[in-house]
């Protein structure tokens, strides 16, 4: 099969029947291309493995960043919650209904997180990453079909395999591909999964458009209607992967126009516009084009209602911090910073190595006069565009046309959601969504090297140029993917890459505070707090940190200052209301604490936090009250199954407390606090042998827990079990010198044992 002739859809073009359709003779520069020419099968094999070779050291990484919201907190993936919730809720576990949500619907890449956390028997990353990597591979190796298409044209042999025309060149941008490392967040970052089954689905979707074309030989509009329908499925399968996938109809749209059909869109347009010759419709009509274009916008418009419709309230609310352009009130500003973003992006596929995995908050300050130096970027990246849009359409030879145009198409249309042109996007820049585009650009880079080759004969320097980027690209991947393995090492180096990020400055300091070094993530808290004035969850956390280290005051003045710049801060309440309960400013406290629920209604622990204060003023039925309420709310709240039957206790409901205490073991039948203090009730209502197994099992379960020992001692003390009593005071005054009344209490036991002995006969 070959394509026809460069037409433009003239009037007096050859006839379809007359035409075989869409193939190329082998592309007569890919020769030149300082690579060997290897079997299908080989090329395949050899970029999975490159991209192995790129991405391995991740494998056994821990979770990071994001994947703690869509993995480790993520309820959906547990076995205990109904499956069906996926279809309900979004990629983070929360309800698409609700006002918070992000209103990312990526159901299929939930399922995969799913499936690893059943066969791996809980959360452990390895087989996250390792799944992650495959992927990766398996995508790399699909883009040799990809690009041979792009590249030199659509054919297949009898057995219905993809005829590749230019084997060297496909297999250098598939290389290119591979070995990219902008990829790095989407492959060592398990939240990427989204981007890779996205991807993956894509290309299936692609390929089986093509399929669609499988059957034509001598009639250009004989085209399978069923391999468009299973194309529109992957493709809703792609979306349901991430919301990036509807681009595929784009791509396939523009490769049908230029390939299947073979339309000059330059002449065409120049119809269009000058009127100098009418188009001829019955030839669109007559090649299919129009009825697989309607399918195409049927079927994309069916996703997109489909996906309105699962929104349920709307799109997201993103604030200025996650998009500060988009919220410049000046027009020309907003689109002169969206313009600059665009060639961030661009430039980090160009030179991957300026890597960070978060860019907002002050990471990239705002262009906010004509007279900016940054404004050479935005020129540099449209003169560029321009000279490459120019000649894509205007070339005199068909073949550099229509991959240059495809390449561009590749490269611009998956990127479209990202772009801030149709929707308010919550990010300036994010890499995961270049995963898509950088394939155009491999293409674009793969093509351009093989028309130099081809125009300079001796290209051994070409060829040295070639591998020592390929070699760039692989040791920068490894190094970068190695900085994925940890959040140690992601934050700290995100800090030389983006030193005016706020939120860098955020998660150091959280980090270091989760590592038990509070005092260095102080200063990283401040110095985040010092960027950006307004940043209410690091004030929280150094108000965390300084409620802990006792500096109360500085700790209340942060955390009102947060609660007051975002009203809704539940947490932020929460805490404020413990410093001021620590203050004994009790009636603000208890304030804040309902602010705190009246935010977050369901707030087991800010329930609990207001039982203490409660308890501490001696209102004894209200913190029994509030304790009850973090119980139903969590039922699993051990501290207030815990201090509901202390509180009972120390007031004298010993019954009461005793049907407290039996009840929370039933929820949480391996917890030794509440055994312990059931043990307690136990033995002051003589229940001695039950009081003895409860104290027994939490020992089993605690054997280190000095108090257990006492208590236990006490308990045979008037049991009457001497000996054993001797032996776990003893065993508690090892464990603890210490211990308030153990003393005391083993001196008297001695005593009384001495006065035996001395009475015995």
């Amino acid at each position: 099969m070959c394509l026809p002739k460069d037409k433009g859809l003239d009037d007096d073009a050859e006839s379809p029947k007359t035409q075989c359709i869409m193939a190329l003779s082998e592309v007569y520069w890919d020769h030149q291309i300082p690579l060997p020419k290897l079997a299908p099968v080989q090329a395949k094999i050899t970029v999975a493995l490159v991209a192995l070779l790129c991405f391995i050291n991740s494998y056994d990484g821990e979770f990071v960043f994001d994947d703690s919201e869509a993995i480790v907190n993520n309820k959906d993936l547990k076995p205990a919650t109904p499956l069906n919730n996926i279809w309900s809720n979004d990629f983070w576990g929360s309800n698409l209904s609700s006002n918070s949500s992000h209103k990312s619907y990526r159901p299929l890449t939930v399922l995969t997180f799913r499936l690893n956390y059943l066969l791996a028997g809980g959360l452990h990353p390895v087989g996250f990453h390792v799944l992650n990597i495959i992927l990766h591979a398996v995508i790399s190796a699909l883009m040799i079909d990809i690009f041979a298409i792009l590249i030199g044209g659509l054919a297949y042999d009898e057995k219905g395999r993809i005829l590749n025309h230019a084997p060297k060149a496909s297999l250098l941008a598939a290389l290119f591909f591979a070995a990219h490392p902008v990829h790095t967040e989407s492959v060592a970052g398990i939240v990427g999964r989204a981007d890779l089954l996205c991807a993956l689905f894509f290309q299936l979707s692609f390929l089986t458009y093509c399929k669609a074309f499988q059957g034509g030989s001598d009639r250009d509009e004989r085209f399978s209607v069923q391999w468009i329908a299973v194309s529109l499925l992957l493709c809703a399968a792609a979306m349901l992967c991430k919301e990036q996938g509807i681009t595929v109809l784009g791509v396939n749209a523009a490769f049908d126009v230029l390939l299947i059909c073979n339309v000059n869109v330059y002449e065409l347009s120049q119809r269009l516009l000058l009127r100098k010759k009418p188009v001829d419709v019955s030839e669109l009509l007559r090649t299919g084009l129009l009825t697989r274009l309607a399918l195409l916008a049927l079927g994309g418009t069916s996703m997109l209602y489909a996906r309105w419709r699962i929104m349920g309230t709307g799109p997201p609310a993103f604030t200025e911090v996650d998009n500060p352009a988009s919220f410049a009130e000046n027009i020309f500003l907003r689109i002169v910073n969206y313009n600059y973003y665009y060639s961030l992006n661009a430039w980090l596929l160009l030179c991957p190595w300026w890597l960070c995995f978060d860019w907002s908050m002050g990471c990239v300050p705002l262009i906010k006069s004509a007279t900016d130096w940054r404004m050479v970027w935005l020129l540099l990246l449209w003169c560029v565009l321009i000279g490459l849009i120019s000649q894509a359409l205007c070339s005199q030879d068909s073949q550099r046309r229509r991959t240059l145009t495809l390449g561009l198409v590749l490269l611009v249309v998956p990127f479209l959601p990202a772009c801030n042109v149709f929707f308010r996007v919550g990010f300036v820049i994010a890499e995961r969504v270049l995963y898509l585009s950088s394939a155009g650009y491999c293409l674009l880079l793969a093509y351009s090297l093989g028309r130099c080759c081809c125009r300079w004969n001796k290209h051994r320097l070409l060829c040295v140029s070639v591998l020592a980027l390929l070699c760039v690209y692989v040791a920068r991947c490894a190094l970068r993917s190695h900085q994925w393995r940890s959040e140690q090492s992601l934050f700290t180096n995100a800090l030389s890459v983006c030193p005016l990020n706020a939120k860098v400055h955020y998660n150091v300091g959280k980090n270091l505070a989760d590592r038990g070094n509070s005092s260095a993530a102080i200063k990283y808290y401040r110095e985040a707090v010092r960027l950006h004035p307004t940043y209410v969850h690091a004030m929280n956390n150094l108000g965390n940190i300084l409620k802990e280290r006792n500096e109360l005051v500085e700790a209340e003045q942060l955390l009102s200052k947060a609660v007051s710049i975002q009203r809704d801060f539940a947490a932020a309440w929460m805490n404020l209301g413990i410093v001021q309960n620590s203050l004994q400013k009790f009636e603000e406290a208890e304030q804040s604490y309902w602010n705190a629920i009246r935010f977050r209604k369901k707030y087991p622990d800010c329930y609990y936090n207001l039982g203490r204060l409660y308890a501490d003023q001696n209102r004894h039925l209200d913190a029994l009250n509030a304790w009850r309420n973090a119980t139903v709310l969590k039922p699993d709240h051990s501290l207030a199954w815990n201090n509901m039957v202390i509180l009972l206790d120390n007031t004298g409901n010993l019954g009461q407390a005793e049907l407290i205490g039996r009840e929370a073991l039933k929820l949480l039948p391996n917890d030794h606090t509440i055994m312990f203090s059931l043990a307690n009730v136990l033995g002051k209502l003589q229940k001695y042998k039950e009081s003895e197994g409860f104290f027994l099992h939490a020992l089993r379960i605690n054997p280190n827990a000095a108090s257990c020992h006492g208590n236990l001692a006490v308990l045979y003390h008037r049991w009457g079990k001497l000996e054993l009593a001797k032996k776990h005071y003893e065993l508690s005054l090892k464990l603890d010198p210490e211990a308030p009344g153990t003393r005391d209490n083993y001196n008297m036991l001695r005593r009384k044992l001495d006065q035996l002995k001395r009475h015995t006969p």
